[in-house]
């Protein structure tokens, strides 16, 4: 097995022993009273959704950015909502069912492999694209997939520029225990988005949140095509 293969199943094993408590405990992650909701609420926001728009959320959890993302598409709007774990997309459906929401799909995949609609509005993903090993491909895929104009939205966590090794180590030791981060401060994952987004995407803005702890990035794709073809074709 290889070390995407081992990631993939910790990630698994991870987020099904979290699920039916995760609406909860993702409020302590990465320390209490982190501004989760502000922050996803920005996210949204710099989609720049209209009614009827088709979104993309990707590794989606339990469903925490479908009502942001419902209350401005409408009825009218599509949501396919990706996650490589069955336990969560159980919650997310509880979610749907509860709120009597009829334009959502839920798609079990691995972010990396998952075959993205084309021509889709809008691509969002928050506190989780970091963790994919492949993350740079995702903001390749998803590029090729986006209408004219679509937009890609980030939020995730990352390390505050200039922080000593010691203590970066020391929250990894902190949150370790709310999420699957091994090597993730090696691996510098943010950097990678970043360099992925600038590379297939127009008006890249990235913004630092929270004394430097997290990032949203957001671009267009413009009217040329930018990177890879998308894995699948046709709308979901």
């Amino acid at each position: 097995m290889g070390q995407n293969d081992r990631t993939r199943e910790h990630l698994i094993e991870t987020y099904r022993k979290k699920a039916r408590h995760y609406d909860i405990t993702s409020w302590l992650y990465p320390v209490p009273g982190y501004p989760h909701r502000a922050q996803r609420l920005r996210a949204v926001q710099a989609l720049g959704l209209r009614a009827g728009d088709r979104v993309i959320d990707i590794a989606c959890g339990t469903g925490l950015n479908f009502p942001l993302i419902e209350e401005v598409i409408g009825p009218g709007g599509r949501i396919v909502g990706v996650d490589l774990t069955d336990a969560m997309l159980a919650r997310a459906r509880d979610r749907i069912e509860t709120n009597g929401w009829s334009n959502i799909s839920l798609v079990q995949a691995d972010a990396a492999d998952f075959d993205f609609p084309t021509e889709v509005d809008a691509i969002l993903s928050t506190y989780a694209l970091s963790q994919v090993p492949g993350c740079a491909e995702v903001i390749a895929h998803g590029a090729a997939a986006l209408s004219a104009g679509g937009r890609w939205v980030v939020l995730d966590l990352k390390v505050p520029d200039n922080t000593p090794g010691w203590l970066a180590q020391l929250g990894t030791a902190i949150v370790r225990r709310f999420a699957s981060i091994d090597e993730w401060i090696t691996r510098r994952p943010w950097e990678a988005i970043r360099e992925a987004m600038q590379e297939e995407l127009t008006d890249l803005s990235w913004t630092e949140l929270f004394f430097g702890t997290a990032f949203l990035a957001a671009g267009s794709r413009g009217p040329g095509t930018f990177g890879v073809r998308p894995r699948g074709s046709g709308h979901q």
